[in-house]
């Protein structure tokens, strides 16, 4: 019998980990006896991956976090290459986190070992040559989202368009009052989804603002009521903080340990922190408003490298302002508020909404992980 094909793969955060356990799955149903081993999550381990340093050492949130664990992280990528080169696994899979991945795959193929990049680094969103750097260091790339193909073929990387999970897993309807029901919310009270991030970063930058903007919903819409899914204790503990902080314990609120897709199935509007979660309220077809807060140093360097109007992933995929994005200075309590109770009053504009997400939908549906799997083992044949 032949050796066991060996997978390496490096994921960098919750999304990622999602991703990488899907396609070990799927993997896994066509060589039953692959080891697969790196950096990454607990759904990761869950598949038998083989978690040389968790993924949260990767988690770093913009360019002035990325710069304070700077050295810590370039230690672990010299020693997780020096390991792999030792080694030698058949294929390389970097799942996104293009930031620490692209470098390792350059030097891992220039070695000779197969790699692969899942999930393309965000070329429609920033001018420069990326696409060189990525040609330079990949295999083979899996694109997620339908506009990436062209522009890798053009610069003549081999690419292959996979769709997303999210758009497999979610239903393309869900019946608000089913989710109610299994939540104990009532059927007849406006329901907000907050959902401010899921790491401690992101928490500290956006809690006070997404309860002082509940407290802004609050005045217009008394009966409101605010469903919250928080992914761990830490995070939980920080919004609860800010609920004392800022005075808004009168305020009906419902924590929730996870759920978060619960939530946007139960809500009629959702505040979302820019990144998956957006793309989540997308597929449950849920109008919502688009934020972040980062640091300035970050937040002034991305304006300088973007050249897309719209950062949130459904506008990008629509290619069109579908939702209201407020950003940085423009995240104000009042304006966030004002942006949710228009869109929760305007039920022809969440009709429109809805249209626009379903056609999204369709698009990203492609059976993600057995179309990923069958490129991965093209690449190692």
């Amino acid at each position: 019998m032949g050796k066991p094909v060996r997978i390496a793969l490096v994921a960098g955060e919750a999304s990622g980990d999602l991703l990488a356990s899907h396609l070990i799955a799927a993997l896994k149903q066509r060589l039953p006896d692959a080891r697969f081993y790196g950096i990454g999550g607990p759904k990761m381990e869950g598949q038998g991956f083989d978690a040389w340093w968790p993924q949260e050492k990767l988690a770093v949130m913009g360019y002035w976090d990325a710069l304070k664990h700077y050295r810590e992280i370039a230690g672990i990528r010299r020693q997780l290459k020096k390991r792999l080169l030792e080694q030698r696994p058949d294929v390389f899979i970097g799942v996104d986190a293009p930031d620490f991945n692209l470098g390792l795959e350059k030097d891992l193929k220039r070695a000779g070992i197969r790699t692969v990049h899942y999930v393309s680094p965000s070329i429609w969103a920033w001018r420069g040559g990326r696409v060189k750097k990525i040609a330079r260091a990949v295999d083979r790339l899996l694109a997620l989202f339908p506009m990436e193909p062209p522009l890798y073929e053009k610069a003549r990387v081999p690419v292959t368009y996979v769709g997303h999970p999210l758009a497999d897993l979610i239903p393309m309807e869900t019946p608000r009052e089913a989710v109610r029901d299994k939540l104990g919310l009532p059927q007849d009270r406006p329901i907000f989804a907050l959902l401010p991030g899921s790491r401690q970063g992101e928490l500290a930058a956006m809690a006070d603002t997404f309860v002082q903007t509940a407290k802004c919903v609050h005045a217009s819409l008394p009966e409101a009521l605010f469903v919250v899914p928080l992914t761990t204790r830490e995070t939980r503990l920080r919004f609860e903080t800010a609920i004392y902080e800022q005075q808004a314990g009168d305020l009906a609120f419902r924590l929730l340990f996870g759920h978060a897709q619960d939530a946007l199935g139960a809500c009629d509007v959702a505040l979302v922190k820019s990144g998956t979660s957006t793309l989540e309220a997308a597929l449950y077809k849920r109008p919502m408003v688009i934020t972040y807060k980062i640091a300035r140093f970050s937040y002034w360097l991305m304006k300088r490298m973007a050249y897309l109007p719209y950062v949130g992933l459904p506008n990008v995929l629509a290619g069109r302002f579908v939702v209201p994005e407020l950003l940085q200075d423009e995240a104000t309590p009042e304006k966030l508020a004002e942006a949710l109770v228009n869109l929760y009053q305007d039920k022809d504009g969440a009709r429109e909404i809805e249209a626009a997400f379903a056609d999204i939908h369709r698009q990203l549906r492609r059976n993600t992980a057995e179309k990923a799997a069958q490129a991965v083992i093209e690449c190692l044949n």
